[in-house]
């Protein structure tokens, strides 16, 4: 007779990963709220609920998780320098993103209309435009497991838990991107095909993740990086299975190839989600990107190392170039995300602890940058709906001041001008690619840069040196949407001006564990 088999009980250390049992718990009160609360007082709730849980995460994250780093749950999760601030930087992000989304415009009934700076001519339409609260209460939970998911697939510790947290980031994300189907078309569309598109890379990561299993026996990440070497002739599986995982993730941070359905999403979603999606996805994407590539496979550098710098080189070029071409705001800002991602994987060839600690801090500057561009986009109005052609924005400058002003100064920061946190990111990421000896890479992102340099500084003109149409109007923002385009704003200049603490930070942060 067979004797039965044992098991060994997993250990978990509650206090390092209290940070996510926080959001999860929060998003299973909202679905609760959801179905119990009267709808006239939902709102409300749902946006408490959500507050309360993203900075309890937060502040639980600071004050227990920092303090007791280490491998857990059976070397499922790792809870260490790069995982802490990654998601500290999610959950930031996180309470920006929900101030935007708290938001939703009806332009349909009203009587109240604030334009900055100037009393407003045009359609009665859009005169009689008013703030409500969110139409869709369910997006909150929604956003709080996606959240959940991201916090995981930064500290994921084996393939499989990094499958199930791409599945849990991902599934709320395609349906928040159909959020306005109702409104237009081209969200449903949006949604199907990131929805198609997810499907087929999470297929690619899942095969992929076999074949790695099969060729080293494990799928947590220290024992594959014990197995690279030793796998004795099998690297005939070991390096597709590579490479199929590597799409995975390619996909979720809109590299080229895999970048085809990033300005569809980003035009058809609502803008508020677009700049989530643009912001916590990424940081997601290349904090997992990182610790699979640093420590899983690290000892087969030589083989994806070229493979990743010549995609680099292709999201760069291409993001730049297509950028030039895009008459539409949201479909500029997603090619201009391809183009930074592209300047992310510069980082991730470098495979050094400087490349790490600067992609880290590109990171972040980023996506304050982006989510709060992505939040000022719903303000500009015409005819009842977002004005999103580059066309309607000529002559902001003259009719809303502050706005220009400020979108401006974000442009600016995308481009890398000095005094921006743009200027100190490239800075801080292209030097560990130097100094591992890419220097052509940087040559090549430096060129891409002038390309964007040339879109931003295109919008800026026009809204500047062109006359305003007539239907185009600029809403004042509500105290959400003004704290978190504020605090984007200034984290941009901040960033530029006084980089020393978070480059610190970032530095001290960069040593994974295995």
């Amino acid at each position: 007779m067979t004797s039965p088999a044992t098991f060994t009980q997993a250990h978990i250390s509650y206090a390092a990963v209290v940070p996510m049992l926080v959001i999860f718990g929060a998003a299973m009160v909202g679905v609760l709220v959801e179905a119990f609360v009267p709808r006239a007082m939902r709102y409300w709730t749902q946006l408490g609920v959500t507050f309360a849980g993203l900075v309890a995460s937060f502040l639980t994250l600071v004050l227990i998780s920092r303090n007791n780093k280490g491998i857990t749950a059976a070397d499922a999760v790792v809870i260490d320098g790069p995982a802490l601030m990654l998601q500290g930087t999610i959950l930031v992000l996180s309470v920006l993103a929900v101030m935007l989304m708290a938001e939703r415009f009806d332009t349909r009934s009203a009587d109240a209309f604030t334009q900055s700076g100037a009393s407003v001519p045009g359609s009665p339409m859009e005169t009689n435009a008013v703030r409500l609260g969110a139409t869709s209460t369910e997006v909150f939970p929604l956003v709080l497991f996606s959240v959940g998911g991201m916090m995981l697939f930064v500290a994921a510790g084996d393939l499989l838990v990094m499958f199930i947290a791409l599945e849990v980031l991902s599934l709320p994300l395609y349906i928040l991107t159909g959020l306005a189907r109702r409104r237009r078309l081209l969200s449903q569309e949006a949604s199907l095909k990131y929805f198609l598109l997810g499907a087929f890379s999470s297929a690619f990561f899942l095969f992929g993740s076999a074949l790695v299993f099969g060729a080293t026996g494990s799928i947590k990440f220290g024992e594959i990086a014990d197995a690279v070497g030793k796998v004795n002739g099998r690297d005939d599986i070991l390096i597709p299975g590579m490479l199929l995982v590597a799409v995975g993730l390619l996909f979720k941070i809109g590299a080229v190839p895999f970048h085809t359905w990033t300005p569809d999403v980003y035009q058809g979603a609502p803008s508020p989600v677009s700049g989530f999606m643009a912001t916590t996805v990424k940081v997601a994407g290349f904090g997992a990107m990182l610790r699979l590539f640093y420590v899983a496979l690290e000892g087969l550098s030589w083989n994806w190392q070229p493979v990743i710098a010549i995609v680099a080189v292709l999201t760069m070029v291409v993001g730049a170039v297509f950028a030039v071409t895009q008459t539409d705001m949201k479909r500029l800002l997603a090619y201009s995300s391809i183009s930074h991602a592209g300047f992310l994987l510069v980082g991730v060839v470098a495979l050094n602890k400087t490349g790490l600690s600067g992609t880290m801090f590109y990171l972040v500057a980023y996506s304050f940058t982006t989510l709060a561009a992505f939040g000022m986009v719903p303000l500009v109005r015409s005819a009842g709906s977002e004005a999103t052609h580059l066309s309607q924005w000529a002559g902001l400058g003259k009719t809303s001041p502050i706005l220009a002003a400020t979108f401006s100064f974000l442009l600016l920061g995308f481009a890398g001008i000095p005094l921006t946190s743009g200027f100190t990111a490239k800075f801080a990421l292209f030097s560990g690619a130097v100094g591992h000896g890419a220097t052509w890479l940087v040559v090549i992102a430096m060129l891409m840069s002038a390309v964007t340099a040339f879109v931003y500084i295109r919008i800026i003109v026009l809204m500047y040196f062109s006359d305003p149409t007539g239907d185009t109007h600029v809403l004042f923002p509500s105290a959400l949407t003004g704290i978190s385009v504020t605090v984007g704003a200034l984290a941009t200049l901040v960033l530029g001006v006084a980089p020393a603490p978070l480059l610190n930070l970032a530095q001290h942060s960069s040593l994974f564990l295995r």
